[in-house]
């Protein structure tokens, strides 16, 4: 099995990389990162950001959109030239007639179009990272980065001619050879644009290097392997013009399953939002063990009152998931008196023990502790009871793909570390959802007549 779904991929792999579609889309997304170095100013001011600032914010937004999108369009073609075409021209029959199963073929030809894919994307992010080094130009007297355009217009070219020269002189296929000499040679460009400074000096390679960036571009290529997956259960059934239709109707919805199905899957609505933090006793700064207290300062306001006795919860999201701590049950005893709530009969809880205004004192309480994940922190967002879920729109929200998982631009624009673990967490998400969509293409293409 393993030996034939391996052919089946290396065989889909070279088409692929023979198809002049993907070349010339991945030329094209240079072309449009090249063009929005120029047409991104005048959009965000000064204002500050981890690793963009100003325009360059909008320069990253347009730039990774450019590649999700041009990522989607060659998951369409690739797709369709790998199954659709084949079965149209009964090529698949001199596959399907040997004794090989049906899930075989798939998962080799998703293989092979992954394969080129990524290829592909990989190209398109590192257009993507030396645009994002040259940056903005807001006006016309700004100076050009000469080593991005240098090294990147370098590598292009020389893949190009190593392309022409191949073809011409050996018969290699043109779009095959300049699409794999531009991977490591565009990879290489960026390098040494890393390693040179605007004014030709050279640099430490972490100077302009992006990690948070990076991360987000890691979790894109992700988000573009799904979408291979639903290219090729679509086009199991399907032409090149519907497979196509398929992936930018999939590619649109997903990034709105947070409005259409996520926003009703946590019921729960957060007071306030929490600004700083101080521990009255140093010895004990968070609210793991009961007795311990915090004192927290809010940013405006709450909606609702908070009162002496008050359930106190907190969430680093405003829809109350996750929340960093258990459900626990309202407690009506005195706050005033240790005795009342630190006795071993006493079940645990958080509560707010003080109000002074914006100031409140919250105290652990219970017998035995809580299991509270982690302290609050500034920024958090405050509630005054459990979230609820609902599960009909969880599993809905599970099942259909949700593409916001894999768009982390807004964690990089509002200045939110992105942890190095989320692309792994990212990828185990992205696994699940292409297991189900090539599942999907197993059943559609094991009823499908190709004879």
């Amino acid at each position: 099995m393993n030996a034939r779904a391996l052919t089946i991929a290396r065989n889909t792999f070279i088409e692929c990389l023979r198809q002049p579609v993907l070349l010339l889309l991945v030329l094209g997304c240079g072309v449009l990162q090249v063009l929005i170095t120029w047409m991104s100013a005048f959009s965000m001011a000064d204002v500050e950001s981890a690793e963009v600032a100003g325009d360059n914010k909008i320069l990253l937004d347009i730039g990774l959109s450019t590649v999700f999108l041009c990522g989607t369009l060659i998951a369409g073609f690739m797709s369709t030239s790998a199954i659709s075409r084949e079965i149209e021209n009964k090529t698949i029959l001199t596959v399907v007639s040997k004794p090989i199963g049906r899930w075989i073929v798939v998962f080799g030809k998703f293989l092979g179009v992954a394969g080129a894919i990524l290829i592909a994307t990989v190209i398109m992010l590192c257009f993507l990272m030396i645009a994002i080094r040259h940056g903005v130009m807001t006006t016309s007297a700004d100076a050009v980065d000469r080593p991005a355009v240098f090294y990147g217009v370098g590598a292009v070219f020389i893949s190009m001619l190593g392309g022409a020269w191949c073809n011409f002189f050996y018969r290699w296929n043109f779009p095959q050879v300049a699409t794999l000499l531009l991977l490591p040679l565009i990879f290489l460009a960026y390098v040494g644009v890393l390693f040179t400074s605007k004014t030709w000096a050279f640099q430490g390679l972490l100077v302009d290097f992006k990690p948070q960036i990076l991360l987000a571009c890691i979790c894109l290529a992700i988000a573009i392997l799904v979408l291979t997956s639903v290219a090729i259960a679509a086009s199991t059934r399907l032409g090149q013009v519907m497979t196509i239709v398929v992936c930018m109707g999939v590619f649109s919805l997903s990034l709105m399953s947070n409005f259409f199905i996520g926003r009703h899957v946590f019921k729960n609505t957060h007071v306030a939002e929490i600004e700083a933090i101080a521990a009255p006793d140093p010895a004990k700064p968070n609210l793991s063990l009961p007795g311990e207290t915090l004192k927290i300062k809010l940013r405006g306001a709450p909606t609702k009152p908070l009162r002496v006795g008050t359930s106190f919860y907190y969430s680093p999201s405003p829809v109350g998931f996750p929340m960093m701590v258990p459900a626990f049950p309202v407690h009506s005893g005195d706050f005033e008196k240790d005795g009342a709530i630190l006795g071993p009969d006493v079940p645990p809880g958080v509560y707010v023990t003080q109000v002074n205004g914006l100031e409140l004192t919250v105290r652990h309480i219970g017998g035995t502790p809580l299991a509270v994940q982690q302290p609050p922190q500034p920024d958090d967002f405050v509630f005054t009871e459990t979230t609820r879920i609902n599960p009909v729109a969880l599993a809905a929200w599970g099942v259909i793909p949700n593409m916001q998982t894999f768009w982390l631009l807004d964690a990089i624009s509002q200045n939110r570390t992105i942890p190095a673990t989320y692309p792994l967490l990212a990828l185990a998400y992205g696994l699940v959802q292409i297991a189900m969509f090539l599942a999907g293409a197993v059943l559609l293409f094991e009823g499908r007549d190709v004879g």
